[in-house]
């Protein structure tokens, strides 16, 4: 979820100076012959940051990049989006920490650039900006008895397991039998699987304390994620499928009908979406082996998937004081493949649930009157990450093609910003032949600003603390969940 780069929150900003912590860096041919080399900024260090970061000093050994954070601490998405029971994923943080350790970039945490400091001061301090802040607001439903309580963003909820500041006073109810997640992408079975798995498996991950307690009380049996069109629209990939398959301790429920006539439908789909189908088919209509039976059948735990609805409206308890249910708008489909529509039939049909994740995707806010947003699009006007009459300006990730894709997505997006930017600076389109003083003046503004900087070398006093917490109880880390204590820890 913006999530890749941070949260608003109230804290106290105590003031201390800025350190970094040098190591040796590939050096390659330059690209020019200015006695200056470029200068420039990364608004957000999320996945899409580091790798405009990794891809610019990569490629021009005078390059000097400095990333700005939100929060004490780095990383983003990584940190705060990937499940806990994806470790293999996080692993990326250790190629992020070597961009982050050169000698040529300096990380800022805590600043929330257009708050403690203007697009327009970085412009002037930079000979070039890259915001790469990504989607860090909900999109909301648009249906009555949607701000009941049990209703909850699935973007809030994976914040929550996941130790993201903004979310730590959630307090979700895990008291009813069934749950409802509104959506059919990754980040909607990540749910489910954190609601279902075993508590002996999330114990040996990095979920959050907070989300253990309330895991290890919680009464859910049953998970449904309800998506408006069918089996060939699903939006999650094929390894989290898997993974919902083989789960511990429970049972798929696919209803075989959903699935027939899919087998001709996919013969000539690429091959990812025909895999992902085939298995889909598989499922619902064969036979499971003997061992697999034997599983489901003493699963106490169920999930399953609903297509062809459309969420209408959140049903009231008797009280009015809380979420009963939902009523779902079931739908047909006009066209095939990815352009299918999904068109109300006029018919619907009611789901008992105590508990409603909405997982229909996040969206960008804008983040300067000065630079350009379309906001129905949730992104950044660009055209390969230039951003649209704004020279010098730059975007990458979520804020510039919006929030769709996996990690190596953003990777190959946010190298394409960087190639810009270079070819940009080879042609002379960015000039570099007067220096400016990137950091060193916005540091002495926010210092008099009162602001409390956080280097990469405090955030690895914080992450040190953070592992020696998690290995005390068999875990990877305990992270640290209130930004004044981060502040605390670096400034003592």
């Amino acid at each position: 979820m913006a999530l890749c780069s941070g949260w608003m929150w109230g804290l106290s900003r105590r003031v201390m100076l800025f350190g970094s912590r040098p190591i040796t860096a590939r050096l390659c041919r330059p690209l020019s012959s200015s006695p200056h080399g470029p200068h420039i900024c990364i608004v957000g260090s999320g996945p899409a940051g580091f790798y405009t970061a990794q891809h610019l000093l990569k490629h021009h050994p005078q390059a000097r990049v400095d990333i700005y954070e939100k929060l004490p601490v780095p990383f983003g998405l990584v940190r705060f989006g990937v499940a806990p029971d994806h470790p293999e994923v996080k692993n990326v943080i250790n190629t992020f920490t070597q961009t982050a350790l050169s000698d040529r970039c300096t990380f800022l945490g805590n600043v929330m650039v257009g708050r403690d400091v203007t697009v327009e001061e970085l412009q002037d301090a930079y000979h070039a900006v890259v915001l790469s802040y990504g989607a860090e607001d909900k999109r909301d439903l648009g249906i009555p008895g949607e701000d009941l309580p049990g209703v909850y963003s699935a973007r809030d909820f994976v914040g929550w397991y996941n130790g993201l500041p903004y979310n730590r006073h959630m307090s979700p109810d895990l008291s009813s039998d069934t749950a409802v997640i509104l959506g059919q992408g990754n980040v909607a079975l990540d749910i489910a699987r954190i609601l279902l798995s075993p508590l002996e498996l999330l114990r040996k991950t990095d979920v959050t304390q907070v989300a253990l307690d309330a895991l290890t009380q919680s009464r859910i049996r049953r998970v449904w994620l309800i998506g408006r069109r069918g089996p060939q629209q699903v939006a999650f990939t094929i390894k989290e499928l898997r993974e919902m398959l083989h789960l511990p301790g429970t049972r798929p429920l696919l209803e075989p009908s959903d699935y027939q006539g899919l087998e001709d439908a996919i013969k000539d789909l690429p091959r990812p979406r025909k895999r992902l189908s085939e298995l889909l088919l598989k499922s619902a209509l064969g036979k499971p082996g003997e061992k697999e039976a034997a599983l489901w059948s003493k699963a106490e735990k169920e999930w399953g998937l609903r297509f062809l609805r459309s969420p209408e409206a959140i049903l009231p308890s008797e009280d009015g004081k809380r979420a009963a249910g939902i009523r779902l708008s079931i739908t047909r489909l006009e066209g095939t493949g990815e352009k299918a529509l999904a068109v109300p039939t006029g018919q619907v049909e009611e789901v008992p649930c105590g508990l409603i994740f909405s997982s229909i995707g996040y969206k960008s806010l804008p983040i300067s009157p000065s630079v350009p947003f379309l906001t129905k699009q949730g992104i950044i006007p660009n055209s390969n990450g230039r951003v649209q009459g704004v020279p010098g300006l730059y975007c990458s990730g979520w804020v510039k093609r919006g929030p769709t894709g996996v990690i190596t997505t953003t990777m190959t997006d946010s190298f394409e910003t960087a190639q810009a930017m270079l070819e940009d600076l080879k042609s002379g389109a960015i000039s570099c032949s007067q220096p400016r003083p990137g950091s060193t003046t916005i540091k002495e503004s926010l210092l008099l600003r009162g602001i409390q900087l956080v280097s990469f070398s405090d955030w690895e006093k914080i992450d040190a603390i953070e592992t020696a917490k998690g290995l005390e109880v068999g875990k990877p880390r305990e992270k640290i969940l209130d930004p004044d204590e981060m502040l605390g820890l670096v400034s003592s």
